[in-house]
């Protein structure tokens, strides 16, 4: 199957990455902890700015804008196998033995809607029923920046294929 990525420089991008077999791992906040590490990591080997995340038990899903020479591919080609190597060694896995973390593909999005489908989805799954309440996400970041008013509320596009 012949798979093609668009790539615009400097333009953001959501992206949604989703453990194998969904496996609930991230429901571990030490897991949480070494995901944002290794991200970090990742942006300093290849610069990017983090617009929204929230990262929930078996996937996650980010928005991204590359700010240097690396593409989005090459920042999800960086974080999950750094990811998984490091996560390997808390298991006490030697490097040899085989395992895969994550599902093979990312799924990239345009921006329309996004950053809402981001901060909701918490609620989405049921999870919490107020974003302000799940902690892996910027949510309050962006209530506090002025994005959204009090009791924000949004309806989620029908037939949208957000990559979940």
């Amino acid at each position: 199957m012949n798979f093609r990525r668009y790539y615009i420089p400097g333009s953001a991008v959501f992206i949604t990455q989703v453990v194998q077999y969904r496996e609930p791992v991230f429901k571990d906040p030490k897991l949480v902890l070494l995901l944002r590490e290794i991200l970090h990591n990742v942006q300093q080997l290849h610069p990017f700015t983090m617009l929204a995340y929230v990262f929930l038990y078996d996937h996650f899903h980010i928005l991204i804008q590359p700010t240097g020479a690396s593409n989005f591919s090459q920042i999800m080609h960086s974080l999950k196998p750094n990811f998984t190597k490091t996560y390997k060694k808390t298991l006490g896995l030697s490097k040899s033995q085989s395992m895969q973390f994550w599902q093979k593909r990312f799924w990239d999005h345009d921006l329309e809607n996004h950053i809402h489908y981001i901060h909701l989805n918490p609620v989405k799954h049921g999870y919490v029923s107020d974003p302000r309440n799940w902690l892996d996400s910027s949510y309050v970041e962006w209530e506090n920046r002025g994005l959204y008013p009090p009791a924000f509320s949004w309806d989620e596009p029908q037939n949208t294929d957000w990559g979940e």
